[in-house]
């Protein structure tokens, strides 16, 4: 009896997989089991294109704004650097540094004739700034070395300049919260700028961010040969917390160190919240798909009664019905996750190729470039995305197939031959 029982229970996962493509089930029944598979198909494959989108949109996101936002800053507590060059020549010498330029910043108002817009005005030494970021790479008219000299000119971002009308050759009055003494009272202090260049790098910074020379900057601010800070360029963008944190403990506390991940993190922890709402969202579609296998075990329940009644008269164990039950409802399951993974992969790889198809079958640009800062949609599949889908649809498949097992594991079989 112990080895009739040992042998119903090694094959209840292949009279599982019998009962999942026999040919004899209630009609009804597999139209349930087809339409669970497609509901799981369709899941996956959302799941796993949503998730390559949202991190090709947050790749696209961090490479675009961080070619202008410095890997690291070093600012001072008691407002301002006068010995920047000192400092910058020590912070250059540490570990993983590749490059140091100085900065002042601060909030402006840019105006040209009724048109009046904020922006942030940051003040640099166009050749060290090149080294620091790509912004010298990312100019689309004039020239980003126009800014050197005592000249006073501006290089303004492509969507602040067409906010304010104006291009290459003609001026802006540019306000800053410093005061004016003058005979007849305190007067906010302004400067007419000519516009020498213009930068694109299709994010948020083109519409707010403009640009002028360190000596400009000392001299429109007041800040007397002083800088705010100094921006740091290390060997590895990923690696920037750690060498940002190490170059902390080598200068005085009286200075203050900050990482990219520090200054833009509430952006990219925004993106990454977006990224796990969606995948709830949608995860709860595969969940939809999952437990509709209830429904599909529970009718194939109903209808091998008289199986389970044979079985358990022939030594079956309850765990070895709900083993035969439980790999029927995964292999309706697993199917549906394959075959859905592999869809997944196939649009995620090619969805640019897809998204340009669609416009020419249309007529028409999906992604205007000036509107959404993107021609196309970007995709970036990791590996580690998809094995986190698949585990989720199958565990969530997993706990589908336990309550109808159960059921059929509770069947007595008396009852069910009574009749026979």
């Amino acid at each position: 009896m112990s080895t009739a029982r040992n042998t119903i229970a090694n094959y209840a996962p292949f009279i599982g997989v019998r009962y999942s493509f026999s040919r004899k089930r209630n009609r009804f029944t597999s139209v349930i089991a087809t339409v669970s598979m497609l509901g799981m198909v369709l899941g996956v494959a959302s799941l796993i294109v949503v998730l390559a989108i949202m991190n090709g949109f947050a790749g696209e996101l961090r490479g675009r704004i961080l070619s202008l936002v410095p890997h690291g800053y070093v600012e001072s507590e008691e407002g301002g650097i006068a010995q920047w060059p000192l400092l910058k020549d020590q912070i250059a010498a540490a570990p993983g540094i590749v490059a140091v330029a100085p900065y002042i910043s601060e909030k402006a108002i840019l105006g040209n004739g009724r048109t009046r817009r904020g922006a942030v005005l940051t003040a640099v030494d166009p050749q060290m700034e090149s080294r620091v970021s790509d912004l010298s790479s990312s100019i689309i008219a004039g020239d980003l070395d126009s800014l050197q000299g005592d000249g006073f000119n501006v290089v303004l971002g492509a969507t602040l300049a067409s906010i304010l009308s104006v291009v290459p050759g003609d001026y802006v009055e540019v306000t800053v919260p410093r005061l004016t003494v003058t005979p007849l009272g305190l007067f906010p202090r302004s400067k007419r700028l000519r516009v020498t260049g213009l930068f694109q790098i299709g994010a948020q910074p083109d519409g707010y961010q403009a640009y002028i020379s360190l000596s400009t900057g000392q001299k429109l601010l007041g800040s007397k040969g002083k800088v705010d800070g100094l921006q740091v360029k290390t060997r590895d963008l990923f690696e920037a917390p750690q060498i940002m944190h190490q170059l902390a403990a080598q200068l005085p506390q009286s200075y203050v160190v900050k990482d990219w991940s520090q200054t833009q993190g509430s952006l990219f922890r925004a993106v990454k919240l977006e990224k796990i709402m969606v995948s709830l969202l949608l995860l709860s579609v595969v969940a939809v798909a999952a437990f509709n296998i209830v429904s599909t075990l529970v009718m194939s329940v109903a209808e091998k009664r008289r199986d389970i009644a044979v079985l358990r008269t022939m030594g079956a164990r309850a765990s070895g019905i709900m083993a035969i039950f439980v790999a029927h409802g995964l292999v309706l399951a697993g199917v549906g996750i394959t075959v859905g993974a592999l869809l997944g992969v196939v649009l995620a790889t090619n969805i640019a190729a897809i998204t340009a198809a669609v416009e020419n079958t249309l007529g028409m640009k999906l992604f205007d470039p000036t509107v959404y800062f993107i021609s196309e949609l970007p995709a970036d599949l990791q590996g580690f995305d998809v094995a986190l889908v698949v585990a989720a649809s199958f565990l969530l498949s997993l706990l589908a197939t336990l309550y109808p097992a159960w059921r059929a594991a509770s069947i007595a079989p008396a009852e069910v031959l009574r009749y026979e």
